[in-house]
């Protein structure tokens, strides 16, 4: 077999999963994408391994290599993503840009630093001569 299909059918896997992570706002979505670049990195590391002939196979270990990464990535990233999705109520990336939470109780203006930290924990700050100020 030539190397050429195994690389061209990688080469368009990998296409598609970064148009996937450049084209989708659904972070489960890119996840998914950067997973089939993966994938196709995978392919092509298995492709040149088998075709060089190598007795170490270290194509093969890299691949599993990259799996076992690929699969603590996409666990630690599921988690992140379903906990932003239970707070937030959406996984899009365009509204996960600014990540400080939004307070909207009763005690809000105080949590939002309108006061400086000093004044809300009912202590004065001093100036370096020693004066107190408000």
């Amino acid at each position: 077999m030539h190397l050429a299909y195994p690389a061209v059918l990688a080469a368009l896997l990998f296409c598609v999963g970064l148009y996937g992570v450049l084209a989708r706002r659904n972070a489960i979505l890119m996840l998914m994408s950067v997973e089939l670049m993966l994938n196709a990195v995978n392919l092509n590391l298995v492709a040149f391994d088998v075709w060089l002939q190598e007795r170490l196979h270290t194509g093969q270990a890299l691949a599993l290599f990259t799996i076992a990464v690929a699969a603590a990535e996409i666990g630690i990233g599921l988690a992140i993503v379903l906990l932003v999705y239970r707070t937030r109520g959406s996984s899009e990336i365009d509204r996960l840009r600014d990540l400080r939470e939004t307070d909207t109780g009763p005690d809000a203006g105080a949590a939002s630093g309108a006061d400086g930290p000093e004044e809300q924990a009912g202590v004065q700050a001093t100036t370096d001569s020693g004066r107190q100020t408000s």
